[in-house]
Formats: C-alpha cells, sequence, structure tokens
C-alpha cells in the first residue's frame, strides 16, 4: 500500500489505520520507511492507536484488536445475515455421515441451525444451544459434552476437557474470538482455549468461520496455528488483503478472493 510522506501526524495516524483493517498488521520499520519518519514517531503513532482501543500493539508493529466480547445473547442476533452467509458455506464443505464437534459461539450456532440433515452427520457439541439447535436437523445426531457451563455458552473445565480426549472427530469448528494473519486462532478466556485446544487436537480438518471483525486480531490465548487451520470460512465483505495473507500460508480460502 503506498504512503504519504508528507502527511501530517494525524493524517499519518489515519492512514496507518486503514492500513492495518485491510492487511491485518503493520511493520513500524516498514511505516518508518515509507512515510520518511523515524521509527519513534511511528511507535508513538501505534501507542496513541493503542490507548484508542484500535489496536495491539506487538513486537515490531501492531494488529488489530480482538472484538470485544459482548453477552451471547446479544451476539446471536449481530450481523445475522454474515452468519448466514459464513453457514451456508461451512455447510457445503461437510460430507455425509461425518462426526463434527461444534464449538460454542453465535456463528457455530447459525451453522447449527443451518445444517442439511440428509447428510446424516453426527454432531458433538460443548453448547447446549447449538445441540438443541442441531437436533431440529432430522437425520443428525446429537452428543452433548457436560462440564461447568461458561459465560460463553460451553461447558469448560476437567469433565468437558476428560470427554474431549476420548474423542475422534472428522471436522472441527471452533468459537474464534480472533484469527491472527501470523498466529491462528485465538480466545480470550484460558479455560476455554484449553478445551478448544483439546478439540483441535483429536479433529482431522479444522474448519475456521470468521466475521471480518475477527481478522487480523489476536486474543489473550492461542488455539490453533496457521499451519493447525485447515479451510477458513469468510464473508464476500472480508479485505481481499487480508485473505491473501491466510491463502500464503497454505489455508484454503471459502470464498476464494478476486
Amino acid at each position: 500500500m503506498s504512503a504519504d510522506p508528507t502527511a501530517l501526524p494525524a493524517e499519518r495516524s489515519q492512514l496507518i489505520l486503514d492500513e492495518l483493517r485491510q492487511q491485518g498488521r503493520v511493520i513500524a520499520a516498514d511505516l518508518a520507511r515509507r512515510y520518511a519518519v523515524s521509527e519513534d514517531s511511528i511507535r508513538r503513532d501505534l501507542r496513541e492507536l493503542a490507548a484508542q482501543g484500535l489496536c495491539q500493539r506487538v513486537y515490531g508493529g501492531a494488529v488489530l484488536p480482538a472484538p470485544k466480547a459482548a453477552p451471547l445473547r446479544e451476539r446471536v442476533t449481530q450481523d445475522r445475515g454474515d452468519k448466514a452467509e459464513l453457514a451456508a458455506r461451512v455447510c457445503a464443505l461437510l460430507q455425509p455421515g461425518q462426526v463434527v464437534l461444534i464449538d460454542a459461539g453465535s456463528t457455530n450456532l447459525a451453522i447449527a441451525q443451518h445444517l442439511p440433515g440428509a447428510l446424516g452427520l453426527t454432531v458433538i457439541t460443548n453448547a447446549p444451544q447449538i445441540a438443541t439447535a442441531a437436533t431440529w436437523q432430522a437425520g443428525t445426531t446429537v452428543q452433548l459434552i457436560g462440564g461447568r457451563l461458561a459465560a460463553g455458552g460451553g461447558a469448560v473445565g476437567a469433565e468437558a476437557l476428560a470427554q474431549v480426549q476420548r474423542l475422534r472427530a472428522d471436522v472441527y469448528l471452533p468459537g474464534a474470538c480472533a484469527v491472527d494473519t501470523d498466529t491462528g486462532v485465538w480466545a480470550m478466556d484460558g479455560e476455554e482455549a484449553t478445551l478448544k485446544r483439546a478439540m483441535v487436537a483429536c479433529s482431522s480438518r479444522i474448519i475456521v468461520a470468521a466475521t471480518t471483525d475477527k481478522l487480523g486480531a489476536r486474543g489473550t490465548w492461542q488455539v490453533a496455528s496457521l499451519e493447525e487451520i485447515d479451510d477458513l470460512v469468510l464473508t464476500t465483505s472480508a479485505p481481499p488483503a487480508l485473505a491473501a495473507h491466510f491463502i500464503a500460508a497454505g489455508i484454503a480460502v471459502h470464498p476464494t478472493p478476486p
């Protein structure tokens, strides 16, 4: 992306933010060279953006902040069109008779509501709402993982972890709080992240469905590296430059950007 070396500090900050939203990350040394300013100036720009909650500083630059998690009852009503679009694309990737492990989350709830009954899937989930939605699809078998119900809508804890460690799934659909272009899928809660990592370990294929606000961001606890992700399902509104980063990492992106 081109930069204007004559930009004033406020203009430069906005241009950096625009690039961050399109690319998912910025590198301080690269920005300093392109804007013909010192790295200290760029770091000051990034500190100011971080203070406003517009970026998250990382070594050498910045990434987007993870979206603030609203209560599940609110998230299920947000971005319904985008989540329905993601659900249709995910369902098109599933094969008859598969065992599908579905994590908690509002996007995954939309997927459960759109599962094709004709596929004869077996759904295993730690989220009661997802289990209920999946049972509405005739021909779908549902198994519920038990444990302490967390605020995110899924069971967690030692009991849930022990059950997951005895599973083998064909497909895992993680509930992703953030999907970074360099480091993969992130969660915000340590206990939930522990269970998610166990779900990754017991599954043959990882399909991540993410709304655009989660792309290029990092959370607190890593769930899966880029190398562990097989498919990334996006909405048509996702920035092509962000999608290109994931393609370069060897991930199948749906839909493939132009």
